[in-house]
This record gives C-alpha cells, structure tokens and sequence, in this order.
C-alpha cells in the first residue's frame, strides 16, 4: 500500500545527496555493470554508492529465519565502534548517496545510535534503519527524530499477539504498535518532515490471513507506507509452517519434483552486490547482504583503506565469477535479486 504524497517527497529526499560529483560515479557504475553483465571484464572502476553497515548482531527477539534470532553466528557478536563510521565515510564522500544502518541484529541496543545517524547526516547522505521497535519509547524516539533520521522501517507481522509472536518469536506486538505512536507524535511534535516511517509486514503463513487487517491498521495509524515483504526460507518444504498458500507472498514455487525453488532463475550479473556492500560491526567488508555470516569478507575497514579493499585482486575475482558462474556461489543459491521481493 502506497500514500503517493509522502512517498513522492521522500523519493526526493533520496536523490537530494546526489551532487555532481556522485552522480558522475553512479553513471560509471551502471556503465560498469552493464559491460560486464554484456560479457566484458567485470572490473569496478567506481565507487560503491550505498553501504548497509551494522550496528550491532545483538538482538532481544528470537525469529526462526534469523541467525541473530537463532544466535547461531560463528562470527562474534558485538557493537560498531562510533570511531569507524566517519573516517570511513569520508573516504567514500565522492560516491556515497546511501548509508543502511542495519545489517543483522536489532540497531536501536546500540547506545550510540543516534550519534551514528548524525554522523552520516553531516556527510549528506541519505541514512536509513530497520528496526522491531521495542525501544522507542517517548524519550528515544524524541531523539530518533532529532538525529535527522530519514527512514524508520519497522517490523510488524501481524495484528494479533499471536500471529506477530508465530515469527517475531518473544516479542510483543503492543510495543511495536506503542513505538510507532511514539515516532510519529515525535516527529509532529518537532515539526520534522522525517523520518519516513514504513510498515514492513512479512507475510508468512499464520498471517497471511491478515493483510486486509493491516492495510486498515496501517491508515489508522498513519504510517507513511506499508511494504508486504515476502519471506526468505532456508529450507522450503511441503509443509513448511512459513510457506504462504497464496503464491502472491511467496518467494518459491513447488517444481514438477516436488522440491520448492525459487521463483527466479540464478542470473549471472548483481547489481545489488555490483553498487554496494555491507560493513559488519567489527569492520569487515562484506559483497552482500545474503552472507549473513561474513564468509565472504574482502578485509576490515580500519587494517587497509577501504577502496584498496574495493579493488583488490579477492574481490575483483568474486566479481568476475558472479557475472560467470553466480549459481556456484552457496549464499547466492537463495537470494532474491531478481525476485519481486514486496507483494
């Protein structure tokens, strides 16, 4: 669901960061890509012009599909370190148009997260999170709007305690209901265009049922957009309690041997990993965000400079071999470029 008025202003909001200087290297990006995905060398001669960098893996919730819910890293978990965050961004001020503040883990239980957004806001980038919204209470919510903030998306999948609780696993859907008040009354109480405050509603099967509940929850509420995700499943099977019976909210399709697939053939180009990367909390570079567990990692931010880490030999040949052979690739195997992710 949609509110044209407020979605239109922050498209704008997005393209605000693009000066000359960055728009120049978004343009050498999609001439990048497009010569590798025709066949050339996949050779990155920019600069990355989003980052999603990670806060913390720390989360209080226990979701079933989440390796911060399921505590089953094998890389350690801990908080970004404040200090890593503007020099880096400086490196990238030429490029950088977009900064994800949220990898895995839950962001608001850093304590220094609104310092965060603040210091990607002073470089004008365009700064966003993703958040289950047990945090934001008045006070912190007050000062989630006054750090300049330009996207909240919360986490709200289902309209029942229990629905919601099927997947958010020990979360309470009143305090998501309770802390998306809490923003909104924040943001009109400082008269502040932002942030854009997005409903994300993971379908899934014991809330598929409840999607004309939601749209109605989402006006009443007042958010400014409302996006039904479909669900990421390690291991799709008949029976499945995750697996949606409408195919409109789901990501597979049962093939002629049974097995469930995903709906989208493996192509081989990503322009997800080709424009960005991900930033782990304790610096490492990572070429996706499907590689949940830093398996990939190309160097830490903070050893080397990152755009030596950018073009290095590792990385170029991880390029090369997703515009070749990205189905040989684990983590690629269930990813959703390509896919019509939001129903």
């Amino acid at each position: 669901m949609r509110f044209s008025g407020q979605i239109l202003r922050d498209r704008i909001r997005r393209l605000a960061p693009l000066t000359p200087q960055r728009l120049r290297n978004a343009l050498a990006l999609h001439a990048g890509f497009r010569r590798a995905r025709r066949g050339g060398p996949a050779e990155q001669r920019a600069l990355p012009m989003s980052l999603s960098i990670e806060p913390t893996t720390s989360c209080n919730l226990r979701c079933p599909e989440c390796p911060s819910g399921l505590r089953s890293f094998t890389r350690p978990t801990g908080m970004l370190n404040p200090e890593l965050l503007g020099p880096l961004l400086d490196e990238l001020r030429s490029s950088l148009v977009y900064v994800n503040l949220y990898f895995q883990g839950e962001p608001t239980l850093h304590k220094q997260f609104d310092d965060l957004v603040r210091t990607c806001k002073a470089r004008r980038v365009y700064t966003s999170t993703s958040t289950n919204a047990h945090y934001l209470t008045p006070e912190r919510a007050e000062r989630l709007v006054a750090s300049g903030l330009d996207r909240l998306i919360i986490s709200i999948d289902g309209t029942t305690q229990e629905a919601y609780a099927a997947y958010r696993v020990g979360g309470q859907l009143q305090r998501v209901l309770d802390g998306t008040r809490n923003v909104l009354e924040a943001r009109r109480a400082a008269g502040s265009a932002t942030p854009h405050v997005v409903w994300q509603f993971l379908v899934v099967g014991p809330n598929e049922h409840q999607v004309p509940e939601i749209r109605q929850l989402a006006r009443e509420y007042g958010v400014d957009e409302l996006d039904l995700k479909t669900a990421q499943l390690d291991d799709p099977h008949d029976g499945h309690p995750l697996l949606t019976e409408d195919p409109t909210f789901r990501r597979y399709d049962r093939s002629d041997d049974g097995r469930w697939r995903l709906r989208n053939p493996l192509d081989n180009s990503c322009w997800r990993m080709w424009q960005g990367c991900v930033i782990t909390w304790d610096g490492q570079v990572v070429p996706c965000c499907f590689d949940k567990d830093a398996h990939h990692s190309m160097g830490r931010v903070g050893d080397r400079p990152f755009r030596e880490i950018w073009h290095s030999a590792p990385y170029a040949a991880f390029r090369q071999q997703l515009f070749t052979a990205r189905a040989d690739i684990p983590m690629c195997q269930n990813c959703s470029e390509g896919t019509e992710v939001y129903a």
